[in-house]
């Protein structure tokens, strides 16, 4: 048997997968020395969008603004420009913007990009069910 269909066939209920994404998303990754995303929602034109954000990683692999050198705030209060905004209807339509061409592909990790992938996703299903979207 696939071992992902016995893992999440032993989850009994929903609190059990919300349980398990959610220690998930505390193990440590590697940051992209690609860049970043935010990742919205424009409601009104029914997009998702993804900004990317150039930044270099120093070595103690803390994301820094490649300009400075400043370890940036994970806040999200530093006003940045962003190199490129993707824009798709839906999680493939972006993924295929954001990945599939080479002269605009800001990723260089895989973990990065299944990250990418999976918020695509999520945003997708949000916009589709009038949810509210947070980037995980």
């Amino acid at each position: 048997m696939n071992p992902a269909i016995t893992l999440l066939g032993n989850c009994n209920e929903t609190a059990d997968t919300t349980e398990l994404d959610n220690q998930l998303s505390q193990r440590f990754i590697e940051l992209d020395e690609g860049g970043y995303f935010i990742i919205y929602l424009d409601r009104d034109a029914r997009l998702i969008c993804a900004k990317h954000y150039t930044n270099s990683i120093n070595d103690k692999g803390l994301a820094c603004d490649p300009e400075t050198g400043e370890p940036l705030p994970c806040d999200g209060k530093v006003e940045r420009q962003a190199t490129v905004i993707f824009q798709g209807r839906t999680a493939k339509e972006l993924c295929i913007e954001v990945f599939e061409k080479p002269e605009v592909c800001r990723v260089t990790r895989l973990d990065h990009a299944a990250y990418l992938g999976r918020e695509f996703v999520r945003a997708e299903f949000a916009l589709l069910n009038d949810r509210e979207y947070v980037q995980d």
